[in-house]
């Protein structure tokens, strides 16, 4: 019998949302990015993802070197690459090297965005079953 480490829902409904929401970009990025030359389309492994947030192992955000010009200029913290992303294989490659299927993208988009209400109510459940039992009131 295998033993599953034991997570805090809050926890773990935090990293479910920031795993759900980073897949979402992705996915929105690919859409994006449908038409443009040489651009292979990426998804993730969400199980990994979430494995790496919950086990701290995620890169944290970091900002590039960059030269200011103006006092008034800011710096963007850019994301580094995170652990589960990897290439779509493409179903039908097209001329100009673009991997992108966007009814493919559009069915993972959607789906996530199901996912994603699911780890909304399940982290709202979390929240007012612990304010349930701190006023003494059901929910």
């Amino acid at each position: 019998m295998k033993l599953v480490p034991q997570y805090d829902s809050l926890a773990f409904g935090e990293a479910a949302l920031k795993a759900r929401s980073f897949r979402q970009e992705i996915l929105a990025s690919n859409m994006a990015n449908a038409d443009t030359p040489n651009y292979k389309a990426r998804d993730v492994d969400f199980g990994q993802v979430l494995k790496a947030r919950l086990s701290g192992q995620e890169q944290q955000m970091s900002s590039l070197a960059m030269e200011a010009t103006n006092a008034g200029h800011i710096v963007m913290p850019v994301r580094k690459e995170q652990p589960g992303v990897q290439y779509r294989t493409p179903l039908q490659p097209s001329l100009d090297g673009n991997t992108v299927d966007a009814d493919t993208e559009r069915s993972h988009f959607a789906q996530n965005a199901m996912m994603m209400q699911a780890a909304i109510e399940f982290f709202g459940g979390s929240i007012k079953s612990r304010m349930s039992a701190i006023t003494g009131q059901p929910g």
